[in-house]
C-alpha cells in the first residue's frame, strides 16, 4: 500500500495531510493562547502559568509509552479525528459555562488543558509515523522541514488572531474557533490516503511493545545518547518557555498584545528555521546543525535573562525570541527525522511515543519548582539558568563520540541498504 501512494501523487497526499494539519493547529493554537492570555491577565502568577504548563505535559510524559504501541496497531486517521473531537467537545463545555457563569473557573480551565493535552499525546506520535508512511525516504527530512513550516505559521497566525479576537471577543466565543477548526481538518483529513498499519507475526501484548520499544531505543547507544541529553534540556526550556508571557508582562511591563507579539516574532522565526530545512534539508551531518540549535538557544535564553526592563530591552528580548525560534525548528525535526530513518515503519509508534516521553518527561520537574523560583528571584533570572544549562547540554552531546557522529553512521547505513 505504501509502495502504491509513492507511485501515485505522494506529493498531493502529502499537501493534503499537512493542510489538515495547519486547519486544525491554527485553531487550536489561537485557543491555547487566548486561555494562556486569560490566565496571565486574571492571576499574573508565575506558579499559576507554570502549573498550567505542567498540567499540559503530563499527559505526553506519563501516556506516550502506552500510546506508541497503539499508533502502530490503529487506524492512525481515527487517531487523528477522535481527538480533535474530544477537544472540540471540551471547548463547548468551558464556553458554555463561562457563558453562564460570567466568568471562567481556574480548575476548569486547568481541567480542559489536560484534556487538549491528552488528545495531543495520540495526535503528535501519529502525525510522526504518517509522515514516513506517505513520504519517500530520501524526502523524509524536508518533508519534515514543511511539517515545521506548518507548525510554525500556526504559531505565527495564532498569536496575531488571539491577540485580536481576544481583545474583540469575549473568551466564551473565541473558544469555538476550536470547534470550528475539528470540522474542517477533519474534513481534510478524509481524502488523505494513508497505508494500513502492518501488525507484527506475533500477537504480543502493549506492554510487550513497549518494553521492546524502550530496548531498541536504548540498545541505539548513539540514539539514545542524543535522545537523553535532549531530555536533560527540556528540563531547562520547558521552565522558560512558559514564562514568555509573564516575562513580557510583568519583568518588561508590557501588556497581553505585546505577548503576542513575541509569540509572533518567535514563530516568525520558526517558520524561517523550518524553511530552510526544507529547502536545504540533505545534510550528509545533521548532527552539526542540530547542535548548533542548541547553542543558540542557550545563548539567547541567557542573554534576555540579562536586558535591562525597559523599551531598549524589550525589543532586544523581540529579537533575540526571534532567534530562539530560528534555532528551534533545528532541534526538533532534525531529531525526529533521525528516529524516523533509524526504525522501520512499522514499529516507529513505540520508538516515537518513547521518544516524546522521555524528551517531555524532565520538563514537568522543571516548571513544578519554576513557578515558585520566578516568583521569589524574578522571572529574568529563570532565563539566564535556562540558557546555561542548555548551553551545556551542547556541550556534553559534542563530547560524546557515539552521538557526535551518529547521523554519518546513520547515512551510511541507508546508503548500503539502498545498494
Amino acid at each position: 500500500m505504501t509502495q502504491q501512494i509513492f507511485k501515485s501523487n505522494w506529493q498531493t497526499n502529502v499537501r493534503l495531510f499537512l493542510l489538515s494539519q495547519f486547519v486544525t493547529g491554527i485553531t487550536s493554537t489561537t485557543v491555547q493562547y487566548a486561555i494562556i492570555w486569560y490566565l496571565t491577565e486574571r492571576t499574573e502568577s508565575a506558579t499559576i502559568l507554570s502549573f498550567a504548563t505542567l498540567l499540559g505535559m503530563l499527559p505526553m510524559v506519563l501516556l506516550n509509552p502506552f500510546v506508541g504501541p497503539y499508533v502502530d496497531r490503529l487506524n492512525k486517521k481515527s487517531l487523528l479525528i477522535v481527538p480533535d473531537i474530544i477537544a472540540a467537545a471540551f471547548a463547548i463545555i468551558l464556553s458554555v459555562t463561562g457563558a453562564t457563569l460570567g466568568t471562567f473557573p481556574i480548575w476548569l480551565i486547568f481541567v480542559s488543558l489536560f484534556i487538549r493535552s491528552v488528545a495531543q499525546t495520540f495526535q503528535m506520535p501519529t502525525v510522526q509515523t504518517i509522515i514516513p508512511s506517505i513520504t519517500p525516504s530520501g524526502a523524509l527530512t524536508k518533508i519534515n522541514g514543511q511539517l515545521g513550516i506548518v507548525q510554525s505559521a500556526n504559531r505565527i497566525i495564532a498569536p496575531a488572531i488571539g491577540a485580536f479576537l481576544f481583545a474583540l471577543l469575549p473568551l466564551h466565543w473565541l473558544l469555538l474557533i476550536d470547534v470550528i477548526g475539528a470540522i474542517l481538518g477533519i474534513s481534510l483529513l478524509i481524502f488523505v490516503t494513508v497505508s494500513r498499519n502492518i501488525t507484527s507475526s506475533h500477537n504480543r501484548q502493549v506492554f510487550a511493545d513497549m518494553k521492546l520499544g524502550f530496548s531498541e531505543l536504548v540498545n541505539n547507544k548513539g540514539l539514545w545518547i542524543i535522545v537523553l541529553i535532549g531530555a536533560i534540556s527540556s528540563l531547562f526550556i520547558m521552565p522558560a518557555a512558559s514564562m514568555y508571557p509573564l516575562i513580557t508582562t510583568d519583568y518588561f511591563q508590557k501588556t497581553v498584545e505585546n505577548a503576542g507579539i513575541v509569540s509572533v516574532v518567535y514563530s516568525v522565526g520558526s517558520l524561517a528555521g523550518g524553511t530552510i530545512i526544507s529547502l536545504f534539508g540533505k545534510w550528509s551531518d545533521r548532527m552539526k546543525p542540530f547542535l548548533l540549535s542548541y547553542v543558540v538557544i542557550g545563548v539567547t535564553l541567557a542573554i534576555s535573562g540579562f536586558l535591562p526592563p525597559n523599551q531598549k530591552g524589550f525589543i532586544w528580548f523581540v529579537l533575540f525570541s526571534a532567534l530562539t525560534g530560528l534555532a528551534v525548528p533545528f532541534f526538533d525535526t532534525l531529531l525526529m527525522a533521525m528516529v524516523q530513518q533509524s526504525y522501520p515503519v512499522n514499529q516507529l509508534g513505540r520508538i516515537v511515543g518513547f521518544t516524546m516521553s522521555l524528551l517531555s518527561l524532565p520538563g514537568p520537574l522543571g516548571l513544578i519548582f519554576a513557578g515558585p523560583i520566578a516568583d521569589s528571584i524574578g522571572v529574568e533570572k529563570l532565563f539566564i539558568i535556562a540558557g546555561v544549562g542548555i548551553f551545556f547540554c551542547a556541550l556534553v552531546n559534542w563530547l560524546i563520540k557515539p552521538a557526535r557522529i551518529y547521523d554519518k553512521q546513520l547515512h551510511q547505513t541507508m546508503e548500503k541498504n539502498n545498494e
